[in-house]
């Protein structure tokens, strides 16, 4: 089923399926944050020329950060796109790079990390991805509440235990279900950071015991498929092309014995069924008194700004649809890209 892929797929427009319950914002301080972020990136030399200027100028990250924090000032914008760099270097190292299969070494760079978290005013760390995490944690801490940091370690550590997790079903060709998938998925993408993130984008402080609430856990998870399963479809193509299968895509064809447009087609109305879904349970939103609530509202107002400027910026990153034109998003026709690995 893996052998033989059509020449194309036809994908539905994403963001107008998001849209239903989530709007788009953009910050204007992009250029000020991407200049800032750009420096630090470039100080920790983890590519060679060639490739630094393929993941910055090709990942147009800087757009990302301003559709996905909006309303952060220009300091904490910088920051939230160094998050990115960071974030994307790191996952690249895993997914692509020299460790894709390689879960022991995966281990090695992230108990090199976890250091950090267990030593944050410590000595700055030798390898980079570490010393770039070292860096985040201490702009973090300098105006993050207590609950948004130590939300944002946690994360982390699940976050990190996820990558090892994917590098060795990488190692061993092995593609989960699709309920195992999904459960991995969301640490994989890092919906918990991308929550902690938010937090600290607009300094918000809420109670912890907002988050154990099952209302908001189940909204929380909603919001991560919703960004998370859009980036499967539309990475899936970059994906096969280099032999990765990861993916949920896959995950459905196998498990439903279908082919890809079928499996395409199915992701795309759960999708659409999880966006109905999120919308019921934001109807069912407890009250935590007043100033919490007021607190609340701001979180999960750019948390869906988060989310829908995700999803849009999925299509206009080079990084999954390259020379594809993508100005009529509806019923996309998407050709596969020749495979590159042998």
């Amino acid at each position: 089923m893996l052998d033989s892929f059509p020449s194309y797929f036809s994908l539905r427009d994403l963001v107008a399926i998001s849209g239903e319950a989530f709007e788009l914002k953009v910050s204007r301080h992009q250029k000020e944050a991407d200049n800032a972020a750009r420096k630090w990136f470039m100080s920790f030399n983890v590519y060679n020329e060639k490739k630094l200027s393929k993941f910055l100028d090709y990942g147009k990250f800087d757009l990302f950060a301003a559709l996905s924090f909006p309303d952060a000032d220009a300091k904490h914008l910088e920051t939230c796109l160094a998050f990115f760099f960071w974030a994307f270097s790191t996952d690249d190292l895993s997914d692509e790079g020299d460790l894709q299969s390689k879960p022991d070494d995966v281990q090695a760079g992230v108990d090199i990390s976890m250091t950090v978290l267990d030593n944050p005013e410590g000595p700055r760390p030798d390898f980079p991805y570490a010393a770039m995490l070292y860096d985040l944690l201490t702009r973090i801490r300098e105006t993050a509440s207590p609950g948004a940091y130590a939300r944002f370690t946690l994360a982390f550590e699940e976050w990190s235990r996820s990558q090892v997790q994917q590098s060795h079903n990488r190692s061993l060709d092995r593609i989960p279900s699709v309920e195992e998938f999904i459960l991995m998925r969301r640490a994989t993408i890092g919906g918990a950071m991308v929550e902690a993130m938010v937090e600290y984008s607009l300094d918000l402080d809420l109670p912890d015991y907002v988050f154990h609430h099952p209302t908001i856990i189940a909204m929380s998870e909603a919001t991560t498929d919703i960004m998370t399963w859009p980036n499967d479809l539309c990475s899936f193509n970059k994906e096969q092309s280099d032999g990765d299968y990861q993916n949920l895509v896959v995950c459905i064809m196998i498990e439903h014995n279908v082919g890809l447009q079928a499996a395409i087609d199915i992701l795309t109305d759960m999708l659409a069924d999880r966006v109905a879904e999120y919308t019921e349970l934001k109807k069912q939103l407890p009250s935590f008194g007043p100033a919490v609530d007021t607190e609340l509202m701001r979180y999960l107002e750019a948390l869906e700004h988060f989310v829908q400027g995700t999803v849009l910026w999925y299509y206009l990153s080079p990084r999954y649809f390259r020379t594809i034109d993508i100005s009529n998003r509806e019923d996309l026709i998407v050709p596969l890209f020749k495979r590159v690995y042998t």
